[in-house]
């Protein structure tokens, strides 16, 4: 007896030191912590499969199936651990078409004309089986998670054809994560039979990634997915119609003169050689090339289908919006719009901007919170306290300034009326004068709105700007412009700078010292964004339109102008040089959001 009683302590006691060893994850102040078993890339598991999702987009009549790699902790097979997910979907994984002449639209035509037919280039597909992607793994693997990508339908090995935004861009990872939680099936091998299953996870998955990565995470969240449990994401697309529209106007995205959604086609097009023919005849020149009406640059069914703003009611999963104020490419009115919808839904919310431009994640240590909150499970209070966290305009990304919101609630709006001649340099300022009367601006995209801003006195622009600031301003959230004018032409461009003044011309200069926001439109819409009218020479049309959101301090010393131009180099279509905008003084405004009201305001400018 006493030596059965000696052998169950001893394998008592040697059962809990092998339990003790046994890896699994640690948390300290509300973060998982590296762990040092999960720390050896050599020790990783990495497998790829096929997902079955529920749609055939490439026209053999099988549903297609997403390639899938998984990073995972080896423990997860030699100690039955199971962890939770962090994914990133992408169509750049298997490379992207070589920037060829032709393949961008020609934007050197007047408006309602078409320009020249594009070049479609070819993607030359990249990449080994089983790796996808290396993105992310070294961040999460060792902190307790396991990593897994995905390409999107008609990317690299995964089948099914590119929509750029269509529905299965949204439930292609869906896809993913119902296999992640038994609900859909994966398998070895494209076209076998062979079963893979997930027993290695928890089933909670988070996702986030940069730009197309960062928009893909909410294409999955709004199909409300059990199991997407938390989204972070980077400098997303959350309306193609934003990202190639502004107010009506055909507007390409900064750095992109002449891209829409047929050239994003082309560029992510990395799929199956054979099956690309299909793709091109049913997507591209069918349903992509009738859609995206480039005389017009109306809203329609065909944006509506791309705007995730409006598929939001499914959303279940928690929110945290990271973007750049300065980022022009995909502006930061995308994650602005989509976090305001997410809050007003009851989700868990917070946001993070800083003043760069495009891309720019939150610190490690805050995603790691959001996701060890809505992954672990672990009651770290992540979701309570300030919900908008920005960077000021002298420091560095790690370290965001906590505010309740955004917009600042205490920014009140400042309505600013034009005086005196904006040829030269008018007057911006909180008091309305009367008989203004009318002035003109004859459009030339010769001259870029950066070199505008520095003229003068210009017949191309009118420009008005505050006193010099006595006091440094803040500004947080949308400028609403209210504009009467009227052309010469049955068309025209409409584009607006708030810039800070005098300009700095270093060319080390940040673009908060210079750039404040900005925002186009397209007078021909003044009354609806789906239906524009030619407009009747010389008559006067009003229209208001909400600039690009920021938050900027405004440093003493700069006066904050606005300028009134048309066709904008940058980002618009660029017709003959000689269309003439009149604008009506008097019934001319922009309201400006200022952190502590007009009190603020006029305290700054005394």
């Amino acid at each position: 007896m006493k030596k059965y009683i000696l052998f169950l302590i001893v394998w008592t006691v040697a059962f809990s030191i092998t339990a003790q060893e046994k890896a699994k994850p640690t948390f300290k102040d509300g973060e998982a912590q590296v762990v040092p078993a999960f720390e050896n890339p050599k020790d990783w598991i990495r497998e790829d499969l096929w997902v079955e999702t529920t749609f055939d987009t490439d026209g053999d009549n099988k549903l297609d199936r997403m390639h899938v790699g998984v990073t995972r902790p080896k423990q997860t097979e030699t100690e039955g651990l199971k962890l939770p997910v962090v994914y990133e979907s992408s169509p750049y994984f298997a490379g992207v078409a070589p920037n060829v002449e032709g393949a961008f639209h020609d934007v050197h035509h007047e408006l309602g004309e078409s320009g020249k037919e594009i070049v479609h280039p070819s993607v030359t597909r990249r990449g080994e089986r089983p790796i996808i992607s290396n993105s992310k793994i070294r961040t999460w693997v060792p902190r307790g998670y396991i990593v897994v990508h995905s390409s999107s339908p008609g990317t690299g090995l995964s089948q099914g054809s590119p929509t750029v935004g269509g529905d299965n861009e949204s439930l292609a990872p869906k896809a993913v994560i119902d296999w992640l939680n038994g609900r859909a099936k994966g398998y070895k091998t494209p076209y076998g039979d062979e079963e893979v299953k997930a027993y290695w996870t928890t089933g909670k998955v988070g996702m986030t990634g940069t730009s197309y990565n960062g928009t893909l995470p909410l294409a999955a969240a709004t199909t409300g997915v059990e199991g997407l449990e938390a989204i972070i994401p980077i400098a997303p697309n959350t309306s193609y119609y934003h990202y190639y529209r502004s107010n009506g106007l055909v507007r390409s995205p900064g750095g992109y003169l002449g891209e829409d959604v047929d050239v994003l086609y082309d560029f992510i097009n990395s799929g199956d050689e054979s099956k690309r023919a299909y793709a091109d005849s049913v997507y591209r020149d069918t349903e992509i090339r009738n859609g995206i009406d480039r005389k017009t640059g109306d809203y329609n069914e065909f944006w509506a289908g791309r705007d995730y703003l409006n598929d939001m009611k499914p959303m279940k999963a928690a929110l945290f919006m990271s973007h750049g104020f300065n980022d022009w490419n995909v502006m930061p009115e995308h994650s602005y719009r989509i976090y305001k919808a997410a809050e007003e839904m009851g989700l868990p919310t917070k946001i993070y901007y800083h003043q760069y431009g495009h891309g720019g994640p939150p610190p490690v240590s805050m995603m790691n919170r959001w996701f060890t909150k809505y992954l672990f499970g672990i009651d770290n209070g992540a979701e309570k306290g300030p919900k908008a966290y920005i960077v000021r305009e002298n420091d560095k990304n790690d370290n965001p300034t906590a505010y309740e919101n955004y917009p600042n609630p205490d920014a009140e709006d400042v309505t600013l009326y034009l005086q005196n001649d904006g040829r030269k340099t008018g007057l911006l300022n909180t008091k309305k004068i009367k008989k203004q009367g009318k002035q003109t601006l004859i459009d030339d995209y010769t001259l870029s709105g950066d070199s505008l801003a520095q003229l003068a006195n210009s017949d191309h622009r009118l420009l008005f700007v505050t006193p010099i600031l006595k006091e440094d301003i803040h500004l947080s959230g949308l400028s609403t412009l209210k504009i009467k004018l009227a052309s010469s032409k049955p068309a025209a461009n409409l584009s607006v700078w708030m810039v800070s003044l005098p300009w700095n011309k270093d060319k080390k200069a940040k673009m908060t010292e210079n750039i404040i926001t900005r925002g186009w439109a397209d007078p021909q819409n003044h009354k609806s964004l789906t239906e524009s009218e030619p407009l009747k020479l010389g008559k006067f049309y009003e229209l208001s339109f909400d600039l690009i959101p920021d938050d900027q301090v405004i440093p003493a010393g700069q006066q904050i102008g606005l300028m009134i131009f048309s066709s904008d180099n940058k980002f618009t279509l660029l017709p003959k040089p000689g269309t003439e905008l009149t604008i009506d003084l008097d019934e001319t405004s922009i309201e400006i959001p200022v952190v502590g009201g007009k009190e603020a305001f006029e305290k700054a400018i005394k």
